[in-house]
């Protein structure tokens, strides 16, 4: 089943008993986004949430609509994802006919595939402009948009369907990027600079020309997922959700600029960006789990705003993961890899991991034939589109089953050699990794696990021996070492023991002086692999670890050698350290916010 409009997508939530609605008076800033949080990390996602009883707002507000595997599946129409990534590679594999017999058999398809470009509708067959307001009657604070952070700037229309078009009016681009609201009429527009939806804009400010801007919310399910979408530059978004739910999306032009947009969606904000204009923006708790650093981006100046008759406002949260965002993600990764096999038929599969909030890590298996080809593999992916910013990459064989975590590490744990299969190199990071010691770009980490063929170091020699001494216990470590605050050990047997401990880090360069004390030291030579974290971090917590680890190492800054064994320094950098850029806070809500909810909680549900 395919929806033809945010509201019929809610009704099916609320037959499946996916839904809920919450009657109790609730206030956008920040409460919506702790209860969103706490039922968001329940397992499977949380049920979708439809607050009814926003203060200041007449309008409802849903979230975590996409949050479930379940959901994200009834979004786009289907039973299970896999089957969007059949019908593409079906396309993708389409032979030239070379008989009229063939020519015949390609008619369903192409009758199908004509379905897939948007259409234009008239304004009476557009709900979207049930309602429109101009000039004066403009006025974001009607809007219930949230506050989701603490140390957030303001509030931020988070899930916006950015409409714009290229300066010689042929291509569009549909993105989503976040909006600060400054004031009733103008809001931020988040455009990193590796976005088309940027790439746009500079052509303008070349051009000194005012550029025609579109925000839909709430539109239908495929519209608001193929707007997150990677597609190549030129693709439009539109054909994309086309494409998946089988019938085109209905466009209508809007009121005040020359631009279309979903017309069935919720709300519609019309206006323009003068590029000669920046503002401050930021920051904001981001989906990496800290807050992103603020910065000068352009500004949205609203001429109109237009929607349904009682309009829903849909919106989402992104913080320490899992989040909604991580399904919206899977499916990402799904959906594209037919094409990514396009360019790399080698690669069998591919994971995206929640603790790598999608560009920290990725895991791929692959057909392996020859020689270094996990490397080459790497260095391909580092060039394609958003994968380019990617910091560490594991290849595996085929036979690997890349979603299984413990396979995974096993495999890490046993088969790697640390000097022979790490590779490090150097490209663009995206805007939110805080890590590198510049903005932008930093090093990068190729973990090469697969088997040795002939012709690559190793194929002959013979593996190290397991290690079966135990490993001392976490006691004498702490003792010896007094600024260290806790201390785990992998509990495996395997070819490489590793040990997380956390230091009260005091001043620059603690975490390298540790790391060498600890493993020149005899008395600790069984560990092989060695993380320190900061003194503050659970280290029972592994998938916390993990998503730490990702998050706050550029590799090859932080990677130490000593033979065969290795440290990681996970601490938070300085600028003696020559570290640049700005080290973020981790995204916590306030004890006050946390207590209002625990009281409201029984109410709520």
């Amino acid at each position: 089943m395919t929806y033809h409009s945010l509201r019929e997508f809610i009704d099916r939530l609320e037959l499946d008993n996916e839904l809920i609605r919450i009657k109790e008076r609730v206030s956008p800033v920040l409460e919506i986004a702790e209860i969103t949080d706490r039922v968001s990390k329940q397992p499977g996602g949380g049920k979708a949430l439809l607050f009814e009883n926003v203060e200041g707002s007449s309008m409802p507000v849903l979230i975590n609509a996409f949050g479930s595997t379940k959901r994200m599946n009834a979004a786009l129409g289907v039973h299970d994802i896999e089957k969007i990534a059949r019908d593409i590679d079906k396309y993708l594999k389409i032979a030239p006919p070379a008989t009229l017999v063939d020519k015949v058999k390609l008619l369903p398809m192409l009758l199908e595939a004509a379905a897939f470009p948007p259409k234009m509708v008239g304004q009476n067959q557009a709900p979207c402009q049930e309602v429109v307001l101009t000039r004066d009657e403009v006025d974001l604070d009607k809007i219930p948009v949230l506050q989701c952070w603490p140390d957030d700037a303001g509030r931020f229309i988070t899930f916006p369907i950015i409409v714009n078009r290229s300066a010689d009016r042929k291509l569009r681009n549909v993105g989503l990027y976040r909006m600060q609201v400054y004031d009733k009429k103008t809001t931020g527009m988040h455009w990193h600079i590796h976005k088309d939806g940027a790439h746009f804009f500079h052509d303008y400010r070349k051009q000194n020309k005012v550029m025609d801007c579109a925000v839909a919310i709430g539109a239908d399910p495929t519209v608001c997922y193929s707007a997150s979408a990677p597609l190549p530059y030129g693709i439009d978004e539109f054909l994309l959700a086309g494409f998946i739910r089988k019938s085109p999306v209905p466009l209508v032009k809007c009121k005040t600029v020359d631009l279309e947009v979903p017309a069935t969606a919720e709300i519609i904000l019309e206006g323009f960006i003068d590029p000669s204009e920046m503002r401050l923006e930021g920051p904001f708790g981001d989906h990496t789990g800290y807050y992103s650093q603020d910065g000068d981006y352009p500004v949205f100046h609203i001429t109109a705003i237009t929607h349904r008759r009682n309009p829903v406002y849909l919106t989402t949260i992104v913080g320490k993961p899992p989040q909604e965002d991580l399904y919206l993600g899977r499916a990402t990764e799904r959906i594209f890899l037919p094409l990514m096999r396009t360019q790399l038929p080698e690669i069998i599969d591919i994971d995206m991991p929640a603790e790598g909030v999608f560009h920290n890590l990725v895991i791929v298996s692959i057909d392996k034939r020859f020689p270094m080809q996990a490397r080459r593999l790497m260095n391909a992916l580092w060039g394609m589109g958003q994968m380019s910013f990617v910091k560490i990459i594991i290849v595996v064989d085929q036979n690997i089953n890349v979603h299984d975590s413990h396979t995974i590490i096993s495999l890490l744990l046993n088969k790697i050699d640390l000097q022979r299969d790490l590779f490090f190199s150097e490209g663009i990071l995206d805007v939110l990794n805080h890590a590198s010691d510049r903005a932008l770009y930093g090093s990068k980490l190729g973990i090469d696990a697969t088997e040795k063929i002939e012709g690559e170091e190793g194929f002959d020699s013979e593996p190290d021996t397991i290690t079966t001494d135990p490993l001392p216990a976490p006691e004498p470590i702490l003792e010896k070492y007094t600024e260290l605050k806790s201390c785990k050990f992998i509990e495996r047997e395997g070819r490489h023991r590793i040990a997380f401990a956390t230091l009260d880090k005091t001043c620059p360069h603690q975490g390298r002086r540790v790391i060498d004390k600890i493993m020149n030291d005899q008395q600790f030579s069984a560990i092989d692999v060695l993380i320190i974290l900061e003194g503050h971090e659970e280290v029972n917590n592994i998938s916390t670890v993990l998503w730490k680890l990702l998050n706050n190492i550029d590799p090859k800054r932080d990677t130490y050698y000593f033979n065969n064994r290795l440290a990681i320094d996970v601490t938070r950098k300085t600028g003696e350290q020559g570290y640049m850029q700005e080290w973020p806070e981790e995204i916590e809500m306030s004890e006050e916010i946390k207590k209002k909810v625990d009281e409201k909680w029984k109410k709520l549900f």
